[in-house]
């Protein structure tokens, strides 16, 4: 059997003996950190070779949150080093196309606020289940950068390209219900239903027919596929973004606990 134990910062367990379970566990409502920012791009290929997993449950530690997002010391780490900025945008580029290609299907199980390197996961996986209060925002354009890791690819195919530009320019919070309504999410539920809801789902994939699911879910991410070209921009002009100006005033702001001043 494949070990995980390299992988310490994201706590990985087995709820059943076919469905990995990856807990994303930090401070400030699980924000992801440098180390775990990492590994959540590394583990979907480690997770591709195990045949022991049939499906994948990603969720936030205990029920406040699923993610905050990046943690602002990865953004100003970004911002003050290219070495730095350089690796973060090949481990945001690998954790879009891996979780598109690691064949097991994934759930994720959205309780609270989800943002930024979590909010990927749980919107690029197979299945969503999201609690009624949810808070669901994609945070880049409020930081002042372009909103790149997975937005430009999905958000436009799961809704629509007005509801796409409308959240993702504006930064409007989206609750549960209202991610269920248009389309972004798969299922609502109430808040404390989430997790079983998700566990349950992901039991069902589990115990399905191997080929017919994950080749059911590798023909549908075509359309992921095809929209590479979009994805490579968007991620460039993010990552352009925090070389400059905005993304220091963003990040004092949010610092600040105050609205931006952007010039």
């Amino acid at each position: 059997m494949i070990s995980y134990e390299d992988f310490t910062a994201l706590k990985i367990d087995r709820p059943e003996a076919s469905v990995l379970r990856i807990v994303l566990d930090g401070p400030n409502l699980n924000a992801v950190g440098p180390d775990a920012h990492r590994e959540l791009a590394d583990v979907w290929p480690v997770i591709g070779l195990d045949e022991s997993v049939r499906a994948v449950l990603i969720r936030g530690a205990g029920e406040r949150a699923f993610s905050a997002g990046g943690s602002f010391d990865l953004v100003e780490d970004m911002i003050g080093d290219y070495a730095s900025r350089t690796r973060v945008m090949r481990e945001a580029r690998d954790l879009v196309r891996n979780i598109i290609e690691v064949p097991q299907p994934i759930v994720s199980a959205i309780n609270g606020p989800a943002a930024g390197a979590g909010l990927v996961a749980a919107l690029l996986a197979d299945i969503s289940v999201a609690g009624r209060r949810a808070k669901i925002v994609d945070g880049h354009v409020r930081l002042g950068v372009a909103a790149g890791d997975h937005a430009a690819v999905c958000w436009p195919l799961l809704t629509s390209m007005a509801k796409a530009k409308y959240h993702l320019l504006t930064n409007e919070v989206i609750t549960g219900e209202e991610a269920e309504r248009i389309g972004l999410v798969s299922v609502v539920v109430e808040d404390d239903e989430v997790q079983d809801r998700a566990l349950d789902i992901a039991r069902r994939l589990a115990a399905g027919s191997r080929s017919g699911v994950q080749g059911t879910k590798m023909a549908l991410n075509g359309w992921y596929r095809q929209a590479m070209p979009i994805f490579d921009a968007s991620l460039g002009l993010e990552f352009y973004g925090f070389g400059g100006p905005d993304v220091v005033e963003g990040v004092a702001s949010h610092r600040e606990k105050r609205d931006p001043r952007f010039a």
